[in-house]
């Protein structure tokens, strides 16, 4: 499965750079297929580890803001893997035509 979040802190005034690099350095360490964009950061894995990881990067911004905001998206396909970089391509190819 893919998991597409976003962490965002509240009560913490505007500048949240600083809680949102802890949440993606969480998932950085977690060794799954991951990318982070401007909005987004999406894991790659089986449903219990990237859970397991979307929790740990709430908590570690929970853990410092009185209020957490948590939005996310799932792709749930099985017997896909490296679809973080498969999907992306075919698009790409389609674009190239």
């Amino acid at each position: 499965m893919i998991v597409a979040f976003s962490v965002t802190p509240l009560g913490v005034g505007e500048d949240v750079g600083e809680y949102v690099a802890d949440a993606v350095r969480v998932v950085r360490e977690s060794g799954l297929p991951n990318r982070t964009d401007a909005m987004f950061t999406s894991i790659e894995g089986e449903w219990d580890e990237v859970m397991a990881v979307v929790k740990r990067a709430v908590a570690v911004v929970e853990a410092r803001a009185p209020r957490v905001s948590v939005v996310m998206k799932a792709d749930i396909r099985q017997g896909v893997t490296d679809g973080l970089t498969s999907k992306v391509d075919t698009v790409e190819r389609h674009l190239s035509e």
